[in-house]
């Protein structure tokens, strides 16, 4: 019987297009628990700049679910959902959409237009 992957998203720190990971994250639910790891900041990266803990990030709970507000040291930032329906995190708003790839058995990497964030995540295989 073929795995499918299930993805619990740990929405940490007060921290779209189909690709091969979209099947695993089909079955995605959000997990809305917190670290204090590394003082709230997330890995992010602009372009092919290499990743830096440098995001910080905002939890606040919208009339959607909750919603990541991520901050670069830059001043720029991008609002993800959070979602019940099996996507893991979208974009909240804005034109461009949220691409998720499954990182490892604990991350994520959600990339906006240039900017990629990393997130902490469980994935956990379903019979």
């Amino acid at each position: 019987m073929a795995g499918t992957a299930l993805l619990l998203l740990a929405a940490c720190g007060d921290r779209g297009a189909n690709t091969a990971n979209t099947q695993a994250l089909t079955n995605a639910q959000s997990v809305q628990r917190c670290t204090a790891d590394d003082a709230d900041l997330i890995l992010c990266a602009h372009g092919n700049d290499a990743f830096q803990r440098t995001c910080a990030v905002e939890r606040t709970q919208g009339d959607r679910g909750l919603i990541l507000t991520v901050r670069h040291d830059d001043g720029g930032f991008h609002r993800l959902l959070v979602t019940q329906d099996g996507h893991g995190v979208i974009a909240a708003d804005g034109a461009e959409a949220a691409r998720v790839s499954i990182i490892d058995p604990q991350s994520i990497e959600v990339a906006i237009g240039s900017d990629r964030y990393r997130l902490p995540a469980t994935i956990a295989s379903i019979q």
